[in-house]
């Protein structure tokens, strides 16, 4: 499992709201989002629990992926990947060199999950995922964590990309083409889960179907694409 303090613990249930038990959801349910966000997700949580089904749930994400690491892969960007922990699972199996994470660092007032075209929302503190990273074991010589809105966008090639739940499922993939095609070659792999995989045959050579999800609120399907088309 993984270790999570207080705030950790309320971060992580915010950005995965499927974490919580039948009875959190009842609570949630009853008195509202504001309320579960800003009292019951601040002192009602069960850290441990949740740490418990925070690693099943990103080892369960990591083997609908697996396949398409290569262990040849050695540079890693992570787009909206929350506090990390596919990254850390990622980093048990892989001898990955380099972990890039381009992340918001705010929790937005009134938690909205959905579609945003402009890419508004955030739940993320960026000290918390640092700290969260090391204390699970990812040497803080491993990785580096960019502020999307402060930082500059790190300018390397490569070899994978991973965005679950968040390129083209919150917001438009446009927000990052242009980026993506300046640091991708044609061996590099992009995974991200969308609404619209036909759409994306027009954007890669290759588009592989490696998920799909009919039976859960939000329904996605999840892509591994390489090669721009333009």
């Amino acid at each position: 499992m993984f270790k999570l303090n207080s705030k950790e613990t309320r971060l992580v249930v915010l950005q995965i709201i499927e974490l919580i038990n039948s009875t959190i959801k009842r609570v949630r349910k009853l008195f509202g989002r504001y309320i579960f966000s800003n009292i019951v997700s601040r002192f009602f949580l069960n850290k441990i629990d949740i740490g418990k089904s925070y690693y099943n749930n990103m080892n369960s994400e990591y083997r609908t992926l697996e396949k398409y690491i290569d262990p040849q892969h050695k540079n890693l960007l992570s787009i909206g990947g929350g506090l990390g922990g596919l990254e850390l699972i990622i980093n048990e199996k892989f001898d990955v060199k380099s972990f890039n994470f381009i992340e918001r660092n705010y929790v937005s007032k009134k938690v909205k999950y959905g579609w945003d075209n402009k890419n508004n929302e955030a739940y993320n503190d960026l000290i918390l995922q640092k700290n969260f990273l090391i204390k699970n074991g990812m040497q803080p010589s491993k990785f580096n964590i960019f502020d999307y809105d402060h930082d500059q966008l790190p300018n390397a090639k490569f070899d994978i990309v991973i965005s679950l739940f968040s390129l083209d499922y919150h917001y438009d993939f446009s927000i990052y083409l242009e980026y993506l095609k300046k640091t991708t070659d044609h061996n590099s792999i992009i995974i991200f889960d969308t609404i619209r995989p036909e759409y994306f045959k027009n954007i890669f050579k290759s588009v592989n179907l490696i998920d799909i999800r009919n039976q859960t609120v939000h329904k996605s399907t999840r892509v591994a694409c390489s090669r721009f088309l333009f």
